[in-house]
């Protein structure tokens, strides 16, 4: 199950975010869809960074196995706007970028630390359905030049 909050004007296209969800996991997943002063004020809170950022994700610790929810993933519109037009392609698929990445930080990946798994990982996604290249992929394409 996909529960959205939308609070801005960006139109959210649940079908493919609840089918990229489905098949990442089988616990429901909350995304909210904010403004840059949102995302400001939770990664400041909880990451001690005073800055937008364009996806935080929160896990539900759930040690004895009882939630249904795999945790929040939050995005900012302000980023989602300036990815598509950054990278030439639509805001759904920024947004289906976004929450891809979220998802897998969810899961337990982490691309600062592991050893390129999420990063392979976001790459099976993104072919499966068919989106342009991620966050994470377009840093290492831009390492390599």
């Amino acid at each position: 199950m996909l529960i959205v909050d939308n609070q801005t004007e960006i139109k959210v296209h649940k079908r493919k975010l609840r089918a990229i969800q489905e098949h990442m996991t089988n616990k429901a997943v909350e995304l909210i869809v904010c403004h840059n002063d949102y995302i400001k004020d939770l990664n400041r809170q909880y990451r001690n960074i005073d800055e937008a950022t364009d996806v935080l994700s929160f896990p539900i610790i759930d040690e004895i196995g009882l939630s249904d929810t795999i945790g929040t993933i939050v995005i900012s519109a302000d980023f989602i706007k300036e990815g598509a037009k950054k990278f030439n392609h639509r805001k759904r698929d920024e947004i289906a970028l976004l929450f891809i990445h979220g998802v897998l930080h969810l899961l337990g990946y982490d691309h600062e630390t592991d050893n390129g798994e999420m990063r392979e990982r976001e790459r099976e996604l993104i072919k499966k359905f068919e989106l342009p290249h991620s966050l994470i992929v377009r840093v290492e394409d831009s390492e390599d030049i």
